[in-house]
């Protein structure tokens, strides 16, 4: 997303012409790589964007900033469907979306880790959650290295133990495809290493 900056004041020139061109190709774009850094939408220092002027368009960061709350959960989704093309079936996605929010929602709140035994061992133990006020801001589903390999990309947001509420958490979850003898195939996740 580019947005214009308008010269501040009253006394900027209207004009009937066609709008001026947005931002040059050449020029470096002031938004991070999403999953380059450990915080979504934190944008990548840029020489050129403090030497604009008022009156040069300036480039803007397309996520919105922390702390923004649900309002920019949809920014977070679309840079991760931009930075990452889907190449996953509908189905198999659908699947690895739904166990990936499973796990991760099971591994921070405490809630659900039954489902998982292999994951998180003895359900005998009195679990703390680790987070509360959990929510997941984005998800997507894509291969990892081969065709029964995944990985979900998830940003999340919540509350640690100590009440500090951080958003733009990312963690990675890795799946892989197995098959029974009678076709049916299911994705499993992987240990953490």
């Amino acid at each position: 997303m580019v947005l214009l900056a308008l010269p501040h004041g009253g006394d900027a020139p209207v004009s009937s012409s066609a709008p001026p061109a947005a931002t040059p190709a050449s020029r470096p774009s002031t938004v991070a790589p999403v999953g380059r850094s450990t915080q979504a939408g934190a944008p990548a220092p840029s020489a050129d964007a403090t030497a604009a002027s008022p009156t040069e368009p300036a480039a803007q960061s397309a996520l919105g900033p922390h702390g923004e709350g649900v309002a920019g959960d949809r920014a977070i989704q679309e840079a991760l469907e931009v930075a990452w093309p889907a190449d996953l079936a509908a189905r198999d996605e659908r699947q690895l979306l739904a166990a990936g929010r499973e796990l991760l929602r099971a591994d921070a709140t405490g809630i659900g880790r039954w489902q998982w035994p292999t994951v998180f061992g003895d359900q005998g133990q009195a679990i703390a959650p680790a987070y509360s006020r959990f929510r997941i801001q984005a998800a997507i589903a894509r291969k990892d290295g081969g065709p029964h390999r995944a990985v979900v990309h998830l940003v999340w947001a919540g509350a640690d133990r100590g009440g500090t509420y951080t958003d733009g958490r990312i963690t990675d979850l890795h799946f892989t495809r197995t098959t029974t003898k009678k076709g049916v195939s299911t994705w499993t996740p992987r240990p953490r290493t």
